[in-house]
């Protein structure tokens, strides 16, 4: 069976989920929505996709869609993944789930009704590099003492990943810090029982802050130290060093180095080297399967709780 994809947003992250289904078998993106009507046509004729809408209603309406993949902007994404799962689709949604607690909650509610896949695309999850020390931890080969975390861009002006303008303005807790809270939280296996945070100066036009550092305590007794930062001008992303009893280990998105940065290699990990993919991969599998993925909403609220705390405790 092909499970036919409707996909929500032809900007930066969009195509990097086009081009990680590509690789996939059975599955095929049928209808593209975004809001400029000329670039829509313009990836979807180049990834062959036959539908094309500015609106996403017109997607939900197409029987034969099976899921949906929203790449649009925060604070669509909540009402956007709602509308999706009365439709009666899966949706993977790309992070972060919500900006507002009580939104990422009525989510699970509605996916908890509905019994749908309702996924979050927390990455980190997926990358290989990531994957590699998710094994030695559950092999007993190592735990976590600390993580050391830097997530570090340059965007003093609202643009995207292709340096071009966008319709919302990016956000360091509820984007960025959330793959950090997550990804903590799971490799550790353990809840986040404390967390605190501090921030800079408000951008007098973005309106908001533009760095943050951010400290969290597992029930395990593991910590973490996130930095955050719109003002970084040198390599940007995020950059994950795991402390750990026997090693230390450096996460550059799917690659991994050791404390000396000599490259480990992470190619037998998992069927890609993408991250993306892999976690395209496991959304369709559960589909598949009819079980709830890794990165389910449920499993990812409890990040969501957190940043809550930290807004709180910020404003």
């Amino acid at each position: 069976m092909t499970i036919k994809v409707a996909l929500a947003g032809a900007g930066a992250f969009g195509i990097k989920h086009l081009d990680g289904i590509k690789n996939i078998a059975d599955v095929e993106v049928v209808s593209l929505i975004s809001r400029d009507l000329d670039k829509t046509k313009e990836v979807a004729a180049k990834y062959g996709i036959p539908h094309v809408t500015t609106n996403l209603a017109d997607s939900l309406a197409i029987k034969e869609v099976d899921a949906v993949i929203l790449c649009t902007p925060t604070q669509m994404h909540a009402q956007q993944s709602i509308a999706c799962m009365k439709a009666g689709k899966h949706v993977q949604v790309e992070i972060p789930l919500c900006d507002i607690l009580k939104e990422g909650q009525e989510v699970l509610a509605v996916q908890k009704q509905t019994g749908k896949v309702a996924m979050c695309g927390h990455t980190r999850r997926f990358n290989p590099s990531h994957q590699w020390v998710n094994q030695k931890i559950k092999a007993g080969q190592f735990n976590i003492q600390q993580m050391d975390v830097q997530t570090y861009f340059f965007r003093r002006t609202n643009m995207n990943a292709l340096g071009q303008p966008r319709s919302w303005t990016d956000h360091l807790l509820w984007h960025h810090a959330a793959h950090t809270v997550d990804l903590f939280a799971y490799q550790c296996g353990s809840p986040i029982v404390k967390a605190n945070a501090v921030q800079g100066p408000i951008h007098p036009n973005l309106g908001i802050a533009m760095d943050m550092s951010i400290q969290l305590k597992v029930a395990n007794g593991a910590i973490c130290t996130l930095s955050l930062s719109f003002n970084n001008d040198g390599p940007l992303g995020t950059f994950f060093r795991y402390i750990g009893d026997t090693g230390t280990y450096i996460a550059r998105y799917d690659d991994l180095f050791n404390g000396k940065e000599e490259k480990i290699d992470v190619s037998q990990v998992a069927v890609s080297m993408n991250g993306i993919e892999l976690q395209d991969r496991e959304f369709f599998a559960a589909i598949r399967e009819g079980r709830e993925p890794n990165g389910s909403v449920a499993q990812v609220l409890p990040c969501y709780e957190v940043l809550h705390q930290l807004e709180q405790q910020l404003q």
